[in-house]
């Protein structure tokens, strides 16, 4: 269906045994020929654009138990390819996979006409990004991406967030958001990121009042694996603010086929959640101890020249201590170098520094792990010393 100046890939009809929007893609909009006068087209949408959507929301909340395996040719850490097989089957997998987001991202949009994402430049938010890019009708139809600034987010991520924007061409907002101010959010004794999604929709809702009629919808980026992960308690704010997100139905696997299948330049890159992730639970999030892992961080990615696709982690433990979460290929490597980090670590305020192999959320959970947290580096700066 072609209307305004974008084609938007509803149609059900499959080419071949192509999905619409792999053939679409080929297209130039500016070259493309129209034998069917405008009036035709929008009668024709006008007929079928309920049944689509009806389709739409049918297909979405099937699609993760029909889906076939699909492949996603990730790199490792160290730049070798995960898995280099690749056919036809899977390219038209990939194409499901986004034609079926396409659809319900154009069904999560309603009749409103402004559009605000919860935009990070991590890949779940750039692919939510992308999305909305592709199926608002413009015109009267605006697309944001709200991108909020604070000592939890890193110049790193800042500057990948602007690239990634720029490549989508999508309108970037940049803001400063004011969780550093929040006692609730300093404590850092579990509730931290419901206070931090808290300030950031509400940035993002002054926003949207912005739009003149006031119809905005806000959106973020969260993955049908992020919803099973209990640590997140900024779900809670997403759900209080009415925050909808495309992806919710797909694993972070599904999503970086996505991603990888419309171009998106980070489909590859590593999870990149906001320094304030790194402070072990009661460790206060104050900009000190931010800036301090945003330091150190940097230097150990520069020191062992770490890809985009690495895995890094300075995590802030009790006492100011650092412990260093790396892929285990760089782990063994990581703990010859501790007597050259350790001068720079204690620079930036740090007592100590250690290394372990990463784990995602290792010191979000339960106040009662830590003391065997504090064990292991213990075992490990005696190993060191």
């Amino acid at each position: 269906v072609f209307f305004g100046r974008r084609i938007c890939p509803f149609s059900l009809v499959s080419c071949g045994g192509i999905s619409l929007h792999a053939s679409l893609r080929a297209l130039s909009i500016k070259t493309l020929k129209m034998s069917l006068p405008m009036p035709s087209l929008k009668s024709i949408f006008q007929k079928t654009y309920q049944n689509q959507l009806n389709s739409c929301r049918r297909k979405s909340s099937s699609f993760v138990s029909n889906q076939r395996q699909v492949t996603v040719h990730r790199t490792t850490a160290s730049g070798g390819a995960v898995d280099n097989n690749s056919n036809h089957s899977h390219e038209v997998n990939a194409s499901e996979l986004v034609d079926t987001l396409l659809f319900r991202t154009r069904a999560l949009m309603d009749d409103r006409s402004h559009h605000v994402v919860a935009y990070s430049g991590g890949i779940d938010s750039s692919l939510v990004a992308a999305l909305l890019q592709q199926v608002h009708i413009g015109g009267k139809e605006s697309v944001q991406a709200v991108l909020g600034i604070s000592p939890a987010v890193s110049q790193e991520q800042v500057s990948q967030a602007r690239s990634v924007a720029k490549h989508l061409n999508i309108n970037l907002v940049e803001l400063n958001t004011e969780e550093g101010t929040d006692t609730t959010y300093i404590a850092n004794e579990g509730k931290a990121c419901l206070a931090c999604k808290t300030h950031l929709y509400t940035s993002l809702e002054n926003v949207a009042n912005f739009a003149k009629d006031g119809a905005a919808q806000l959106y973020n980026g969260t993955n049908a694996d992020d919803m099973k992960d209990s640590t997140r308690v900024g779900l809670i704010a997403a759900q209080n603010f009415k925050v909808v997100s495309p992806l919710s139905q797909i694993t972070k696997q599904q999503v970086r086929i996505a991603a990888k299948h419309l171009g998106l330049p980070n489909w590859n890159a590593a999870a990149a959640p906001c320094l304030r992730s790194r402070l072990a639970l009661g460790v206060e999030a104050t900009k000190q101890h931010l800036q301090m892992i945003e330091k150190a961080e940097r230097k150990v990615r520069s020191m062992f020249e770490l890809s985009e696709a690495s895995n890094l982690r300075v995590r802030m433990l009790a006492g100011r201590r650092a412990m260093i979460e790396l892929d285990s290929e760089h782990v063994d490597s990581a703990k010859t170098y501790l007597n050259e980090l350790q001068p720079y670590f204690q620079s930036l305020g740090f007592d100590a520094c250690a290394v372990r192999a990463f784990k995602s959320g290792s010191v979000s959970r339960k106040v009662k792990e830590k003391t065997n947290i504090f064990e292991e580096v213990e075992s490990q700066m005696t190993a060191t010393a």
